[in-house]
Order: C-alpha cells, then structure tokens, then sequence
C-alpha cells in the first residue's frame, strides 16, 4: 500500500542532507563543547555554526539564540522565566484563546503563583483583534505572548501590531513561531518581539531540539540550573548532532522559503477547490487567506472527523483532527470553539497539512478517497439530511 502523509503540522521527516550533516556528530565527533581541548573545540565549532544558522534564518544574532529540548520548553523557557524576573508588580499576562497547549498549560500554572492571565478573543477566521489586545496591555503586564500562526487552522496573527503595542508600554513580547517556522518569512526585527520559539521537528530537523531567541538586554531567568551552558541560559550538556541538525534545517529553510511558499500554497489550493467542487456542505475553518500556505482546515458536516480520519489511515491516508498534542481528546477543539464553531461542526472538521514530500497525485487521491469516505458515512449518519451526498468528480 503506498502511504500519503499529510500531517506535516504534527511533525516532519528529517531531511536526508540534515542527517547527513548530523551523522558524524554521532560518532566521530563526539567530543563535549564545554571540553577545551580539540575534541572539545571540533564540537564547539559546530555548535556555534548552528547558531549563527538558526540566526540568520529569524534575523537575529548568534548570541540570542538559546538551544533547548524542543517547542514546549522554549515556550515554557520564555514564558515561566519572564515571569519570574517581573514577580514584583506586573502579575499580568496577555496570552489569547487559541494558543498552543504549551502556552496554555504554562500560564495556567502561572495563575496558581498569583498571575492574572488575560485571554484574548478571536474572530470566525479565528485572528486576535491588535485593538482588543491594546485594551489589556497596560503597566501591570508582566508578558504578552501570541502565536504566530495557528497550528490547526494555520491563521497569520497580527503579531507585529501587537508586538508594537507591548513595546511602547515597556511590556515584554513573546511569539510561539513553532508553526510558522519555514512555512512564511519570520524575522524578529520586523516582528518587534523580545522572545521567539521555535522546534526543530517542524522544520525537517530531528524531534528533541529547538530553540528560543531572547533579543539583548531581555532578562529571562533559566528554566533549568546547573553548569554554565548556553550563557548560563539552559544547563546542560548540549545535545551537539541534534544542534547540527537543526541548523542545517533552517539554513535549508532559508534557502528554500519562497519556492516552498509558492508551491505549498497551489497544491493547498488544488486540495480545497478539489473537496469543495466535489462534496457538498462543506466549510473552510481560518482564513481564506491570511493562513499558512500549507494548511486547509475543513469542516464536513453530518459525519464524525474521527471516523473520517480512520477510514482514511485504512487506505494510507494520514490527516489529522486537530493538535497532535491533542489527539485522544474527547472535547472539541479549544480552538475551533473560540472562533464561535458549533460542537457538532467542530467534531466533523479535519485538518490536512502538505509539506515537502507532498505531490499533485497524493492531492488528487485523498481528494478522490474523500469523496468515497464522506459519501458512505453520511449515508449511515442519523445527522445526514442529504445521504447522497457526496458527488461524482467529472470525467475531465
């Protein structure tokens, strides 16, 4: 059975001129980056390399890049430890209601230390309204952090406006960029933001490593203790080939954003005109335009996204629900409900996302496979008000 992988948003293959990059760090040079000797500087070199990598792909400099575990520590890096160098009077943090679990989670436990977290609303294309935020963001705010992009329905938020609300108020600003790295162009300097994260799974680099960039000057306390690594930033010996793979991961990304966007976005755009020329009662879920260019959101009504999604694994289909951080969850999605859709709406939607392996012909068979799947469980749904419901693609 050939197999189509369309769940680049939960996580991506690591490329082969990555692993290519990384496997002497996994064997002959193994030497620790703390070591002053020369095993120790060939590692350091490395390590240093990748930096100026991850860098230059965001628009930073070397020395603002802090390498951690992945994602959620970044998030929790930036979030718990700009909290606590601003414990005194600022107990506030802005966040918004479709944030990531990890954003979430971190300032839910931040409430239980006497913060006061505020949680901004979002339109039906599920953005944050720049004007709502400007009302929150005043002296007492601690951080304000939002999402660059949606991970399940892929809509751009207005993070430079809001980045530049926090700036004139002094208040420190931090963007969960996991989603959004090598997908649109990001640069911290035109973003405005103090406090980036980002992980290298997304990116084609292997699972188990990120990064956070903290801007100069920006006091973020550390999240883990012990030696002096990274500045003093994150202890802990690095992990040096995982470090080699991301940097060669952005240094790819960077070279390859702007044909990666171009055709990322037609193929977007030959799956969603393809399920909704062919299956009727069918809605988009985000923006129809300010999205990521690889991800298409959709809602198909009267059937289970559950059962839609398992019947399509049978024929080698891979999509995805929603978050993979997510999966098993009983509830509907926490983001699909603060864009004001229905319960019954939101366990029907789907989220298909396209990355490099992605062709024209995976595309046209999962449109294909769709048409099939939706048609036959609408005929079994009690909810159907239309079994014949899924129609015959053309000839053509």
């Amino acid at each position: 059975m050939s197999r189509i992988f369309l769940d680049y948003n939960a996580t991506t293959p690591v490329h082969p001129a990555v692993l290519e990059e990384m496997l002497p760090y996994l064997h002959d040079i193994f030497g620790n980056p703390s070591s002053i000797h020369w095993f120790g500087q060939e590692a350091r070199q490395a390590v240093d390399r990748a930096r100026q990598q991850v860098a230059d792909l965001i628009g930073a400099e070397p020395p603002e890049i802090v390498f951690t575990s992945g994602g959620t520590e970044s998030i929790n890096h930036a979030i718990r430890g700009t909290a606590e160098m601003n414990s005194g009077n600022s107990r506030r943090i802005v966040t918004s209601l479709i944030e990531h679990r990890a954003v979430l989670s971190t300032c839910e436990f931040l409430k239980s230390k006497d913060f006061q977290v505020i949680h901004l609303p979002v339109d039906e294309y599920g953005a944050v309204s720049p004007e709502s935020a400007a009302d929150v963001i005043t002296d007492d705010t601690a951080l304000t952090t939002i999402m660059l992009a949606n991970n399940e329905v892929g809509t751009i938020q207005p993070v430079q406006e809001i980045a530049g609300i926090a700036r004139e108020r002094g208040i420190v600003m931090h963007t969960d960029a996991v989603q959004a790295m090598g997908k649109i162009p990001v640069d911290v300097q035109q973003l405005g933001v103090d406090l980036l994260s980002l992980s290298g799974h997304k990116v084609y680099a292997p699972k188990g490593i990120g990064a956070l960039y903290i801007r100069r000057g920006v006091k973020v306390a550390p999240l883990i203790y012990g030696g002096h690594h990274e500045r003093t930033r994150r202890a802990g010996t690095e992990n040096v080939p995982a470090i080699v793979g991301l940097g060669k991961a952005c240094e790819l990304a960077r070279k390859e954003l702007d044909n990666g966007i171009t055709r990322l976005a037609a193929l977007r755009d030959r799956l969603e005109e393809g399920i909704l020329s062919h299956i009727p009662d069918v809605q988009l879920n985000g923006h129809p335009e300010n999205r990521l260019p690889n991800t298409l959101n959709v809602n198909f009504s009267s059937i289970e996204g559950e059962s839609l999604l398992m019947n399509l694994d049978l024929l080698g289909i891979a999509v995805s629900a929603g978050s993979a951080c997510t999966s098993g969850a009983s509830e509907p999605s926490h983001v699909l409900t603060a864009m004001g859709i229905s319960p019954e709406q939101s366990q029907g939607s789907i989220r298909f996302s396209l990355g490099l392996g992605t062709t024209e012909a995976d595309v046209d068979a999962t449109v294909k496979a769709l048409i099939e799947i939706v048609g036959r469980l609408r005929e079994l749904s009690p909810l159907s008000t239309n079994p014949k419901s899924g129609n015959q693609p053309s000839e053509e």
